[in-house]
């Protein structure tokens, strides 16, 4: 099956793929997005299950995020009156969400435009004056082709057309993360609704059910630290929620408690060690582009401000 051809094709429909997509189509180019999950989210996803009878929601990736470039400032805003971000003060003065999940901002980018979910790009090769991209039974065709996946990921996508941005994506080593989504039938006693610590084997737990527009009951997020991340990488998730629970519990001073919910999700690339000052790469010649979190800084505002980067140079 043959998918239509675009000016742009953009690989990911994370922060920074979207980000790029909307600049260019903003400026009238066709611009097609491929994404291999089954929604939207990437690191700001946000997983729905039901407990108890009632629906609650993890975000199991990025807790939260900040706005300090006025660009970025200003998209936050317009996503606040949108009715798909608020402020969430508990985790500081300048800390905002997705309304009602952490993905919510992504699915109000995606849906101004051309995405494809369920759809992995799987080779990039050269036909004629375009690129061709595989994508299981379907192919694109598209003029200028922009990668916005983990640098792991595009590492390989570009390796036999775009060896020096292949070799600039396979530099880079992100840190995995283990995220555990556990729901309570009672409030734990723990007095702030975020935990954070430098050393201990959990880095970060956030009470997820007091985040702005939230629904259900009792709902922690826990994020294992690197170091005990990289311990579990290999476990079985099962194990890895049930040791991890522990590990919170123990390190909050709460009694054992069975929860009503317990599972858990490995992030493999969850923090990358960006590099700093790259913002994007775009090789004209060529026609092949990056972008991501690890070009600039691992933060929600890194991945926007490189996918927006990416746009300007791909559209120069």
């Amino acid at each position: 099956m043959d998918g239509h051809n675009s000016d742009f094709l953009v690989i990911g429909a994370g922060m920074a793929g979207l980000a790029c997509a909307a600049q260019l189509a903003h400026h009238g180019a066709r611009v097609t997005v491929l994404d291999k999950g089954r929604g939207p989210g990437g690191r700001m996803a946000a997983r729905r299950v039901e407990i108890g009878g009632e629906q609650v929601s993890f975000d199991h990736g990025a807790q939260y995020f900040t706005a300090r470039d006025a660009a970025f400032s200003e998209a936050v805003a317009q996503w606040e009156a949108a009715g798909v971000a608020a402020r969430w003060p508990a985790a500081g003065d300048d800390a905002w969400v997705g309304t009602p999940g952490m993905n919510a901002p992504i699915r109000a980018m995606a849906e101004a435009l051309d995405v494809r979910w369920n759809t992995r790009a799987e080779q990039i090769t050269r036909a004629d004056a375009c690129w061709r991209i595989a994508a299981g039974e379907a192919v694109f065709t598209a003029a200028r082709v922009l990668v916005a996946v983990p640098a792991e990921q595009a590492a390989v996508l570009l390796a036999g057309v775009a060896p020096a941005l292949a070799q600039l994506a396979g530099a880079v080593v992100s840190a995995p993360c283990w995220a555990v989504m556990a729901g309570f039938a009672q409030s734990l006693p723990i007095a702030g609704d975020c935990y954070r610590s430098e050393t201990g084997p959990v880095s970060w737990a956030a009470r997820n059910s007091a985040k702005p527009g939230r629904s259900g009951g009792e709902a922690w997020v826990i994020h294992a630290s690197p170091a005990r991340s990289r311990a579990l990488v290999d476990r079985p998730k099962d194990e890895v929620a049930a040791i991890l629970l522990a590990d919170f519990l123990s390190a909050t001073g709460c009694a054992p408690v069975t929860p009503l919910h317990c599972d858990a999700h490995r992030w493999l690339y969850a923090l990358p060690q960006a590099l700093s000052g790259e913002g994007a790469r775009f090789d004209a010649a060529l026609g092949l582009g990056i972008a991501g979190d690890w070009l600039h800084s691992p933060r929600v505002e890194g991945a926007w401000l490189s996918g927006r980067a990416l746009a300007g140079l791909a559209a120069a």
